[in-house]
């Protein structure tokens, strides 16, 4: 198996834009999210075959999930039980996404390089009433595969959408944003609004 560029081509981003959740082939079924502390939100997620039954119909219940969950704009495997290295993103409706890819999902991703770090909050539907300052990358390059198809993408992704796959990534690798947060200084109790 050949190694992508470590740079995003025109090739990579034309698989991207051609992948739809369609390709799946199966209807996503919306599951239950899991909280901290589920031990499986610890664990590192085992690798995935891209093209087994198993992560096609696992990635069609993330979307599915995804959709759902009101202000969700990702979810990763071990969110819904599964320690699998696979997660699903959507940020073209959040208000604070300049660029962004629509809805994919990856499995075994891994960032290539990641630059201009900037401190945003963040939450997460397995930490719900908790929210914490994260620095993350800006500017992002991943690696990573598609479920369905194995295709092998390296994306470049800036401002919201690289924080989010940041979050989903880690997910995948057992830890949650509040592992990430400088301190208890830096953790909030979420508001919420009627």
């Amino acid at each position: 198996m050949s190694t992508p560029p470590a740079e995003p081509s025109e090739e990579h981003s034309a698989r991207l834009r051609d992948w739809s959740p369609d390709l799946l082939g199966t209807v996503g079924r919306v599951l239950d999210v899991v909280r901290a502390p589920a031990p499986v939100l610890g664990t590192v997620g085992e690798p995935v075959d891209p093209c087994s039954a198993e992560a096609v119909q696992l990635a069609a219940d993330l979307i599915a999930t995804m959709r759902v969950s009101p202000g969700c704009v990702g979810l990763a495997a071990p969110q819904v039980g599964a320690s699998s290295q696979l997660f699903c993103v959507d940020v073209s409706e959040h208000p604070k996404t300049r660029d962004h890819h629509g809805t994919f999902a990856l499995c075994n991703a891994e960032v290539v390089s990641a630059s201009r770090n900037e401190k945003a909050r963040e939450g997460c539907m397995s930490v719900p009433d908790l929210t914490g300052d994260v620095k993350r990358g800006s500017r992002l390059v991943v690696r990573g595969h598609l479920p369905g198809t194995g295709e092998e993408v390296v994306i470049a992704a800036n401002a919201f959408e690289a924080r989010c796959l940041q979050h989903e990534i880690d997910h995948c690798q057992g830890l949650l944003f509040v592992d990430r947060v400088a301190g208890a200084h830096a953790i909030y109790a979420r508001q919420t609004y009627l």
